[in-house]
């Protein structure tokens, strides 16, 4: 009884000192200052306060009130938003991708009098938050997308939109499965404001962690939570799992909560991933009154977010053109861009395929992934042929790699036992082998929804051997399951959910409640977001590039959200300042206002999608 008392003392120590000085750190911006050409700080132009950084509202604020907060202080720290379709054009701008950030920038740059143009390679929106319907009508996803209390910028989007309806909000807390219990664990978070809520969530819990597991867990936290984003900066040498032991955390904390956790927001484990990208989540739950709660879209995103979007920059006079891929990026004698050279496709209407063309226009962006734009970076970029500081600048990010990741699809003949409760109608953490979160999205997602049978939206991650060029002995407790079959990656999904759901799936369930599996989607994305391993904060690129009419977009850019929906949304932002504050600094420029793509000749604007 003393030893409890003690320890609760030693809680409440923490608590006090967390609120006497928490809000004397701020989440502000990583310290990122490089030498060379670059922004010394995420998403802040040569001339001004960054439009996209996001600025912390006061404590215990609402979901609503934050977005209204940080549209305000935006406009009176940023410049001046031009009334859509009022003045005269900015110019056009070219962007590669319709992924989060390419659709991110175009929204961005229309509502500031420029005419976005963007070329999406494939026929459906959304890049990394893609999705597709199959023969019965049923949308399966790239990925299962989770929206948090902590994406300021997204649920800004969301308004700005007017489609902030579309986020079902759920219970807040984090749930997490039992293996072999058929059970799930609730870290619950009482509506008081941060980090108190989710320390108190972490002192509630008493299924995974013992009263000194909880204690020595909450002293490991101590420097993150009061030191904020500086502290967490500088944890980039070293993964989680090094920082947990450093930092005199027990194995079990690492086992019970971090591999989830490592898998949920890296899609591998946590000897594998910077510290700084598991911290950085922490920080944002735990300084926010909610920003750990979360929210699922009502639907497939390419539909009900992307395709708000491109009405949204249509609408002001811009473009999104699909089956557009980015082939070459062409260069003018003093090494800035003279167009994109894009690849001819077969014309879904006439199956005829279309010849390459060149687009041109006064500025470009590439928000392609970064596997990809590497491979689209011109020699002469890279060679020195236009200065150290450009080859710098485009060598830089080289050590920068994907990680492969695959998303399992399964429809059941019945409710799964457990995951209809109203606790359970969010995120589950499987706490798994091979799979990493999931949801029964039947009950999260409004037009999946289903009263009699579930289907499970898993992520199965790790999911390779080797990725990235990596020896397999690095990686060697890996299986190489990217290579796999669906129907191998489907029936090793299923063994992993015997221990997760025994009373439906496996030899112990009974007949009477045997689940029966009636039909599976399984999606590989052999590269998806990059690998955040130690050491990769200083390879992002800003979205200034040292070439004057180029710019770039993606999570992977430098900004304070790593690879995730909101850094992608963030750093779309981030590049419409960008070209701002380079439009403002040389005047002396004329600029054209012409789109050299001549009508007809490529396949019809983004409508009614189905």
């Amino acid at each position: 009884m003393l030893h409890r008392a003690r320890i609760l003392l030693v809680w409440l120590a923490v608590l006090v000192y967390a609120f006497e000085v928490a809000e004397s750190f701020s989440l502000g911006p990583p310290l990122f200052v490089r030498r060379g050409y670059g922004l010394r700080a995420p998403c802040r132009s040569e001339q001004q306060q960054s439009v996209g950084d996001t600025h912390r509202p006061r404590l215990g604020t609402t979901l609503r009130e934050k977005v209204r907060v940080s549209r305000v202080m935006m406009r009176e720290d940023g410049p001046e938003v031009k009334a859509a379709g009022t003045g005269e054009g900015r110019g056009s701008v070219i962007i590669a991708g319709a992924g989060l950030a390419g659709l991110s920038a175009a929204k961005h740059l229309v509502e500031k009098g420029y005419r976005p143009l963007v070329l999406e390679s494939r026929d459906v929106l959304g890049g990394k938050v893609a999705a597709w319907k199959d023969e019965d009508g049923d949308w399966y996803e790239t990925g299962l997308h989770i929206f948090f209390g902590a994406y300021p910028n997204m649920l800004q989007l969301f308004e700005d939109l007017g489609i902030e309806d579309r986020l079902q909000w759920k219970k807040h807390g984090m749930t997490f499965a039992m293996p072999g219990a058929g059970v799930f664990s609730r870290f619950e978070f009482p509506d008081i404001p941060g980090p108190f809520n989710g320390l108190v969530g972490i002192l509630r819990n008493n299924d995974m962690l013992s009263l000194s597991d909880k204690l020595q867990f909450g002293l490991a936290l101590v420097p993150a939570i009061l030191q904020g984003q500086s502290y967490v900066e500088e944890c980039d040498n070293m993964t989680i799992s090094e920082w947990l032991k450093k930092r005199g955390a027990p194995p079990s904390i690492e086992r019970e909560i971090f591999i989830a956790m490592a898998k949920a927001l890296a899609f591998v484990d946590p000897d594998k991933v910077s510290a700084t990208v598991v911290l950085t989540a922490l920080n944002r739950f735990l300084q926010e009154g909610d920003g750990s709660k979360t929210a699922f879209l009502d639907g497939a995103p390419p539909e009900r977010l992307c395709k708000p979007m491109v009405d949204f920059i249509e609408e002001r006079g811009g473009k999104v053109m699909l089956n557009a891929p980015l082939e070459r990026i062409l260069l003018n004698e003093d090494g800035t861009v003279g167009g994109f050279k894009v690849r001819g496709v077969k014309d879904p209407a006439t199956g005829e395929v279309q010849v390459s063309r060149v687009v041109t226009g006064d500025r470009y962006v590439s928000c392609v992934p970064v596997h990809i734009f590497k491979k689209l970076i011109p020699e002469a970029w890279r060679d020195g042929t236009h200065g150290m500081e450009t080859r710098k600048f485009f060598t830089m990010m080289d050590p920068l790699e994907a990680v492969p990741v695959i998303n399992v699809h399964l429809w059941f003949d019945r409710k799964l036992a457990q995951i209809g409760s109203e606790a359970n109608n969010q995120l589950i953490f499987s706490r798994s082998k091979l799979l990493s979160v999931f949801a029964d999205m039947s009950v999260t997602c409004k037009e999946y929804e289903d009263t009699d049978r579930s289907m499970l939206e898993l992520v199965f991650a790790p999911a390779a051997a080797k990725f990235g060029g990596q020896s397999t002995q690095e990686f060697g407790e890996y299986e190489d399951w990217i290579g796999r079959s669906d129907e191998d990656i489907v029936d090793a999904t299923m063994r992993e959910l015997e221990n997760l759901f025994p009373q439906n799936i496996g030899a112990a369930a009974k007949d009477s409640d045997r689940a029966s599996l009636r039909k599976s989607k399984v999606v590989k994305t052999p590269a998806s977001v990059y690998w955040s391993k130690p050491g990769m904060q200083k390879h992002r690129p800003t979205q200034s590039t040292p070439i004057d009419n180029f710019f770039l977009g993606g999570d992977y850019t430098l900004q304070r959200y790593l690879a995730s929906m909101e850094g992608a949304v963030l750093s779309g932002k981030c590049v419409a300042e960008a070209v701002e504050a380079r439009c403002e600094r040389r005047t002396e420029r004329d600029v054209s206002s012409v789109l050299t793509i001549e009508k007809g000749q490529w396949p019809k604007r983004v409508r009614n999608l189905t």
